[in-house]
């Protein structure tokens, strides 16, 4: 979900205008979650994570957004895609880590 879902959260991220942040981001929560939706691949730090996105996603004021999540988590998301030889999850991750975070 982007936030053009959200009309009540203006797109706060004007510093990257030409850059589809959002949209990026987007792609790369779709990546994780094709790990982490997996109940062999998830642990406590991808449950909460999960959760925060849940959060934002029923427009919880203060609730972090994609972008701001996994900006927060690349550090777990880069050891996720690794240890599952993720190569497009890697390459999308670095997308967003180079273009946005």
């Amino acid at each position: 979900m982007s936030d053009a879902n959200h009309p009540d959260h203006p797109d706060r991220y004007v510093s990257f205008t030409g850059i589809d942040c959002v949209g990026v981001a987007h792609a790369l929560v779709e990546r994780i979650r094709l790990h982490i939706d997996d109940p062999a691949k998830t642990n406590a730090l991808w449950e909460k994570f999960k959760q925060q996105l849940a959060k934002w996603s029923a427009g919880e004021p203060g609730a972090a957004d994609e972008l701001r999540l996994v900006c927060s988590y690349v550090a777990y998301i880069e050891e996720l895609f690794t240890a599952y030889d993720d190569a497009d999850g890697l390459a999308l991750l670095g997308r967003v880590e180079e273009d946005c975070c």
